[in-house]
């Protein structure tokens, strides 16, 4: 294997791209990266040891200019949070990438998409994967498409999705899919595939299923989440009446993953997810030890959440109907009407121990005492098919830049000063939430200054902020009180 080469990732912000950045430059690659907010990297253990550009991917000249010198291209972008049209998206985008990596004469592209049953109606989602893979591998350049089932791991979607429904719900009623085959693969598997795809001979092109040792049902490899989380025998009662439009509701508000998340999951489940045949075997021989198991990747995901090491989750990629618009205080925001509720306090407490309190906001910590009106508002999120307050927090005590914290996204890390949140939750407008520190020299305690900003979009973003006005006056006083006295 030649240590010189050099991979470019796509969607390192991602669940996939975050984790197999860190694999192959253990294995001695050089990695680029190409990112959309080149900020939300930072904080990331690797980010000094490789190249970062910044750029959109349906920018044909960023997209040319990532892919200049690269050997090996991981596409690892998809749109599956996008609300309308994401086929289409997907479509383009990747004729952009295929297009770009032919021009740049780049050695390899590697692209992880879903495994297709054949002579099955797709979905919406797994068709404009399946397209995805097709638009790669016609572009000239040598493709390597990996195809996937469920991925367990801890952060991911699907496992998110298991592992909540399993938890919530000891009996369920639930729709007949969850009687098709499936067979689920370790995301560290995964990872071994993709690194190991990076030295696969340029000749080989083409796709590629690749799964765990094990193949059972849904419903079967509920029961065997519960065993090895050690909860009792859950009583599974499917039914045909449940559409995959009411089972995606229910998923939605029993678990992390919103609603049009949830919808396009549900909806590629309709048909068994079973790896067709083993070529890819002899092309990547099997890691050290043999595929992972189910049980033993559900012990290692448990394991990583317990000890609050989960690296990258689901959640980790922005919500597309939320614009990365600067904060309207800044010079650069264009202007227009703005609501703001500032609080500030004075605290007997240190600098040091009231930022512990504010980075620890949110998750199973809480709010204040006026928690249950988040909640209230979380779920009323869910209903219209945002992300509702069950994303919880990667860590329960400290945060880092591009973060998802419930319905929020960090924003701003400045330790012990400033800390800013950006709403994810569905509004008719943009808001965030920021806390700014100083210490008191005459008290030795510190003064807080807590500030909601929303500029509001249209009449009806006026109308909405009048509405929940009157909730502010409980929970933004309860919540700098907390802060400041504990």
């Amino acid at each position: 294997m030649s240590k010189s080469k050099l991979c470019l990732v796509t969607g390192a912000s991602g669940y996939i791209g975050g984790r197999l950045i860190p694999d192959l430059l253990a294995k001695g690659y050089r990695v680029r990266v190409l990112a959309r907010n080149a900020r939300r990297l930072q904080e990331h253990s690797w980010v000094k040891q490789v190249e970062v550009i910044e750029g959109d991917a349906f920018d044909t000249k960023v997209v040319e200019k990532a892919l200049n010198g690269v050997d090996v291209a991981y596409y690892l972008m998809h749109s599956l949070m996008e609300k309308n049209d994401f086929e289409s998206q997907e479509m383009k985008m990747a004729d952009i990438f295929g297009k770009a990596a032919s021009k740049q004469k780049v050695g390899r592209i590697v692209y992880l998409g879903g495994i297709v049953p054949a002579e099955a109606e797709l979905s919406p989602h797994m068709s404009a994967r399946a397209n995805t893979g097709k638009i790669l591998r016609e572009s000239g350049v040598p493709t390597l498409e990996l195809r996937a089932g469920i991925v367990i791991g801890s952060g991911s979607a699907s496992f998110e999705m298991l592992r909540h429904l399993t938890e919530r719900l000891p009996f369920m009623i639930t729709p007949k899919w969850l009687n098709i085959r499936i067979q689920p693969i370790a995301v560290r598997d995964v990872l071994h595939y993709l690194v190991g795809a990076a030295s696969v001979d340029k000749k080989v092109s083409g796709s590629f299923d690749i799964g765990g040792p094990d193949v059972f049902s849904y419903k079967t490899m509920m029961q065997k989440y519960a065993e090895t989380a050690g909860l009792r025998k859950r009583i599974i009662v499917p039914v045909p009446v449940m559409t995959p439009k009411l089972s995606s509701g229910w998923v939605g508000l029993v678990t992390p993953v919103p609603y049009t998340l949830a919808r396009r999951l549900v909806a590629s489940l309709k048909n068994e997810v079973v790896v067709g045949d083993d070529r890819i075997r002899k092309l990547i021989p099997d890691p050290e030890g043999g595929l992972t198991t189910f049980k033993r990747a559900v012990e290692l995901a448990l394991v990583r959440i317990k000890d609050n090491q989960v690296e990258t989750r689901w959640s980790d990629a922005s919500i597309p109907w939320t614009p990365s618009d600067p904060l309207p205080t800044d010079p650069q925001w264009a202007g227009g009407s703005v609501y703001k509720d500032v609080r500030k306090l004075d605290s007997k407490d240190a600098l040091d121990v009231v930022w512990k309190r504010i980075e620890a906001i949110g998750g199973d910590n809480g709010y204040s005492t006026a928690t249950w009106a988040w909640e209230l508002r979380g779920l009323a999120d869910k209903v219209t098919g945002g992300v509702g307050l069950r994303r919880g927090r990667r860590d329960p005590d400290h945060l880092q830049v591009g973060d998802a914290l419930d319905f929020w996204r960090v924003e701003k890390v400045d330790r012990p000063k400033t800390l800013r949140l950006r709403a994810e939750m569905r509004m008719p407008g943009l808001a965030w939430l920021e806390f700014v520190v100083e210490p008191d020299a005459k008290t030795g305690g510190c003064k807080i200054t807590q500030t909601a900003t929303y500029a509001p979009k249209g009449l009806m973003g006026h109308l909405y902020w009048w509405s929940v006005w009157p909730m502010h006056g409980i929970v933004f006083p309860s919540m700098i009180r907390h802060i400041a006295r504990g």
